[in-house]
C-alpha cells in the first residue's frame, strides 16, 4: 500500500514541478512581452506609435497601418521579424525605418518588439 500512495505523491510532485514550470514560463513570457511594448511604446527606441495605432497606444500615427490581428496577417512570425529588421527587403520604398540594419534597436530588441507585436 505505501508504495501505491508514495507512486501517486510522486505522480503528484512530478504534476506540481510541472505546473510551477508553466507558471514561471508563463511569467518570463509575459515578462518579455512587457519589454517589448515598452520598447515599441519608446519614443527614443521602436517608437512604432509614429506611425501606427497600436492598442493601449497615445498619440499614435496613421501613416503606417494599425498593428492588430498580427498572427492573422504574419502567421510565419519570421516574416514579422523580417519585416521589423528592414522593410525596404518587402518595399524598397517604404518609409519604415531599417531598425535592425541602422542599429536603431539591437538584435534582442527586435525579438522583444517582435514578440510584442506578434501577440498583438
Amino acid at each position: 500500500m505505501k508504495i501505491k500512495n508514495l507512486r501517486i505523491t510522486t505522480a503528484g510532485a512530478v504534476l506540481l514541478a510541472a505546473g510551477l514550470v508553466l507558471a514561471a514560463q508563463a511569467s518570463a513570457s509575459q515578462s518579455a512581452l512587457a519589454k517589448g511594448k515598452k520598447l515599441a511604446f519608446d519614443r527614443k527606441k521602436g517608437n512604432c506609435l509614429a506611425c501606427h495605432q497600436i492598442e493601449g497606444g497615445t498619440q499614435a500615427g496613421n501613416i503606417g497601418p494599425p498593428l492588430m490581428n498580427m498572427k492573422q496577417r504574419f502567421p510565419n512570425k519570421a516574416k514579422l521579424r523580417a519585416q521589423i529588421w528592414d522593410a525596404r527587403k518587402r518595399n524598397p520604398h517604404t518609409i519604415m525605418p531599417p531598425f535592425g540594419p541602422h542599429r536603431i534597436l539591437s538584435d534582442k530588441e527586435i525579438d522583444l518588439v517582435t514578440d510584442f507585436i506578434y501577440n498583438l
